[in-house]
């Protein structure tokens, strides 16, 4: 039997799925705030640091789980915080500009998930996809509305930002569920193993009880 390692493996955090969505989210809010906010904004700076503060935090605490897997678990809850930070701006984003905020059964969340995008090329790809040439048309190519009255029908100007929106709240909403299952694990590991205090005893303990090996 290998004994147990002073300082176990750590880091690998590009290989975690919460990094890689967490990273497409920074990437997707960079291009939407270039878009959609003024750059002399200060939301426009805020939700850019939020996002990348969620890509940081996630590959610090990674690296950091070698010798404090308190501190691993409380930067992956900065890193959980701050996508909900964002999450919040781009609602406030919605709401202050009268856009819809997609319901949570609204088959275009699905569709964006399924379709599995892994860079802002792709996730604007499929923005241009259901936006349409005219603006109405849904994730599956079909018009949203039957016989729409002009009225009814959205602008262009206005319909964009509000598909690039929900589509990052789409995968904000991924990326959260992703780190809130990681925060589970990680405290379970905590409090079934101790961090490197703990891991220190057991092998001083071990190697004064067998000799070293």
């Amino acid at each position: 039997m290998e004994p147990e390692p002073l300082i176990p493996k750590h880091g690998g955090y590009r290989k975690l799925k919460s990094f890689q969505i967490a990273q497409l989210c920074y990437d997707v809010t960079v291009r939407f705030c270039d878009r959609y906010i003024s750059p002399k904004s200060r939301t426009h700076d805020q939700m850019v640091q939020a996002a990348r503060s969620g890509v940081q935090n996630i590959a610090e605490g990674s690296q950091a789980s070698g010798t404090s897997k308190k501190f691993e678990l409380k930067l992956t809850n900065v890193a959980r915080a701050s996508l909900e930070e964002l999450r919040l701006d781009y609602e406030d984003f919605l709401r202050q500009r009268g856009l819809p905020l997609w319901p949570e059964a609204d088959p275009r969340r699905k569709a964006l998930v399924a379709r599995r995008c892994t860079t802002a090329d792709a996730v604007a790809d499929w923005v241009r996809e259901v936006h349409g040439p005219d603006g109405r048309n849904g994730p599956d190519g079909q018009l949203k509305r039957s016989a729409p009255s002009m009225k009814s029908i959205p602008s262009i100007q206005s319909t964009y930002p509000e598909i690039a929106a929900n589509a990052a709240l789409v995968l904000i909403g991924v990326a959260c569920a992703l780190l809130d299952r990681q925060i589970e694990a990680q405290a379970a590991a905590f409090t079934e193993e101790g961090g490197f205090t703990e891991r220190l005893h057991r092998i001083r303990t071990e190697r004064k009880k067998y000799g070293p090996r």
